[in-house]
């Protein structure tokens, strides 16, 4: 084993999770991006942070992205003599758009590129969606890989993650099957992971302890359009909140909207039309995002995320709790209509009108996951 000699720059999406009642399911990656740099040092450890999370820089090993590089490299067998990070955040932390699914992510494709094994540097290629038995369906996601900046036809077989470091191919010194696992692992549950890996719409699920996915290509005329609150909610607190018993009628109903979720990100708005009972693809969204499992038994620790999420739904606007909170997260569709427009500038009235500092954002799908973007020479040399 060795170790590369350059600096390896990975770049990792904000996500989305549950997208209504998709609860511990769903997850959607978004075009809004943390950026780590890390290198190999003779010695000891360095962060440096600019952006959100900048107060963490002194947080040393105990600090999330090397964490997830301390894990990736145990899989390896060893440890490199000393770590350096620079990391540029965009992503709120603690609002609700996979900040620590992001970091994980980042600390382990980061470690992975890193890694020489056979006198090689990792390829430095994001999760391409091969998991377990190294296939995706027929092995492709689609016609390309996320790595090479191709999102292909949005198919990803299975998506099963395999046994950890034992199965599937080796990309650099971390196999494919053992980076979803991994991140899973550390995060807690996968639906962040698997849209900050895969990009586009995933659906993620636990068999026996074995986290698995698929990945979605959502239609190109899904707007999402994020309000990020200004103050943080744990997730462990909003979690606690849940209760362990729900009515069947309830489960019932999250489960035919969370099907009719996925047609209406991926198929609908092209496929629909209205009339005799079908309603169109916005109409059928608007519906697919109604939950009962989680955002109102979650509403006491985030009053303002609710009465926000009541009153754009009240407007016909798809809105929704962005994972735990208290960010809302609103899929609007087709920005050349004219119901885009009175949508996102209604979405703007109603979050004015609050008198709370909502930081509003009109984002795209992110369709490609983390990867590495570049290997630059390390300083000085």
């Amino acid at each position: 084993m060795g170790w590369a000699d350059d600096v390896v720059r990975v770049r990792v999406p904000a996500t989305s999770a549950n997208l209504g009642p998709g609860f511990d399911a769903l997850g959607l990656a978004l075009t809004l991006y943390d950026e780590v740099d890390a290198w190999i040092r003779p010695a000891g450890l360095s962060i440096e942070i600019s952006g959100e999370g900048a107060d963490l820089a002194e947080a040393g090993e105990k600090h999330l992205v090397v964490r997830a590089m301390r894990a990736a490299f145990a899989v390896t067998g060893t440890q490199p003599p000393g770590i350096g990070l620079r990391c540029v955040n965009r992503i709120p932390h603690g609002r609700g758009l996979g900040s620590s699914a992001a970091a994980i992510v980042a600390g382990i494709l980061a470690a992975r590129a890193l890694a020489r094994t056979d006198g090689q540097a990792g390829d430095g290629q994001a999760w391409d969606g091969r998991a377990g038995d190294g296939q995706a369906g027929d092995g492709q996601a689609g016609d390309g890989r996320a790595g090479d900046g191709q999102a292909g036809n949005g198919q990803a077989g299975n998506g099963q993650a395999g046994n950890g470091a034992e199965s599937g191919p080796s990309t650099g010194a971390l196999p494919e099957d053992a980076v979803f696992r991994l991140a899973t692992g550390l995060e807690g549950h996968p639906d962040n992971v698997a849209a900050c890996l895969g990009g586009g719409l995933t659906i993620a699920w636990t068999v026996s302890g074995r986290p698995n996915m698929v990945r979605l290509e959502p239609l190109p005329s899904i707007s999402p359009v994020i309000c990020v609150a200004p103050a943080p909610v744990r997730t462990e607190a909003a979690r606690r909140l849940l209760p362990d018993l729900v009515p069947h009628k309830d489960a019932a109903a999250n489960a035919g909207r969370s099907a009719l979720l996925v047609a209406a990100l991926t198929l609908l708005p092209a496929a629909a039309s209205p009339g005799a009972g079908w309603p169109d693809g916005a109409g059928a969204l608007f519906d697919a995002t109604q939950d009962w499992l989680h955002q109102d038994y979650r509403s006491a620790a985030m009053p303002e995320t609710d009465a926000l999420v009541r009153r754009l739904r009240a407007e016909g606007i798809a809105a929704v709790v962005s994972g735990a909170g208290p960010s809302v997260l609103a899929l609007l569709v087709d920005r050349e209509s004219p119901d885009y427009r009175h949508h996102l500038d209604s979405l703007g009235s109603i979050v004015k009108e609050t008198g709370i500092a909502w930081h509003v954002s009109s984002l795209d799908v992110e369709r490609h996951g983390a990867r590495v973007l570049s290997r630059e020479p390390l300083p000085g040399s």
